[in-house]
């Protein structure tokens, strides 16, 4: 029995101004609402960040001014075996070094089936 097609399917934008960044990681926006398929975690400070799924180890390192994309579905078997950042996934961010300008992003798009 086919379930139809994922149709793509976007959260509102999660951010944290550069004021609100310092050496203790601190809240991304809201946790996930629904399971991530492709993430995109963007560094748009003028310095380097930490970023955390659990608040106290780091994850992924982002240099200033770019993006990492997780696409946690490339190379997936169809519909099964897809890894996701589970609903309720909180990101956090901490700097490496002060930053005097910008703000850090976390965008999430997610699978809905259509049928």
């Amino acid at each position: 029995m086919s379930l139809g097609p994922l149709n793509a399917n976007v959260e509102p934008i999660k951010s944290l101004a550069f004021g609100s960044i310092s050496a203790s990681f601190a809240k991304v926006g809201t946790p996930l609402a629904y399971p991530s398929r492709l993430l995109i975690i963007s560094n748009g400070t003028d310095k380097n960040m930490l970023f955390s799924i659990d608040g106290t180890n780091t994850h992924y390192f982002v240099p200033s001014q770019t993006s990492q994309v997780l696409d946690l579905n490339a190379n997936r078997d169809g519909n099964k075996n897809s890894f996701v950042f589970a609903k309720g996934t909180q990101f956090w961010v901490k700097q490496v070094e002060a930053p005097t300008s910008g703000s850090v992003y976390v965008s999430n798009t997610y699978g809905v089936i259509n049928g």
